[in-house]
């Protein structure tokens, strides 16, 4: 059994009253912070921790796409996974889906690709070879697991 899942889970967390907008909803900018939360628990298992800091690199996200399927509420619960679509020596491609904890429906899908950096010098790096190995592992634990069919979706107004 691989140590990252298929796809990886992360802690179980919750929707918290300040995050309701005045519309009465969970305001979008909070499901990116549920969704960071996780993949920080995931990319821990490649290395990609806040102890990797240390060594003057790090990752930053180059793009996302997400789709919001079903309102959450203050006080929900949400389990978060993360699947490895893909990566090369400086990227990783990966998405997330959030689930109500208890009920198991699907809220809300985030597409995104993220790119390793050398933080010197304030540019892109590869990733260490150790750190390669273990993200083809967790991408390799995960190429079973069927993608959701919001990946690759293309935003825009359909016209008929």
């Amino acid at each position: 059994m691989s140590i990252y899942g298929a796809p990886f889970v992360g802690s179980i967390k919750q929707v918290e009253d300040q995050w309701i907008d005045y519309n009465g909803h969970f305001n979008m900018a909070y499901y990116a912070v549920l969704f960071d939360r996780t993949c920080d628990e995931a990319f821990e298992l490649v290395g990609l921790g806040e102890e990797y800091l240390k060594s003057g690199a790090s990752f930053f996200t180059l793009e996302t796409h997400t789709t919001y399927v079903r309102e959450l509420h203050a006080g929900d619960r949400v389990k978060v996974t993360v699947q490895m679509l893909d990566y090369d020596a400086k990227r990783m491609h990966y998405v997330q889906e959030m689930f109500h904890a208890e009920e198991g429906w699907l809220a809300c899908v985030l597409e995104a690709i993220c790119l390793h950096v050398d933080l010197n010098l304030k540019k892109s790096a590869p990733f260490p070879d150790w750190m390669l190995a273990k993200i083809g592992a967790m991408q390799e634990a995960h190429k079973a697991c069927p993608v959701p069919p919001q990946v690759g979706h293309r935003i825009g107004i359909p016209r008929k």
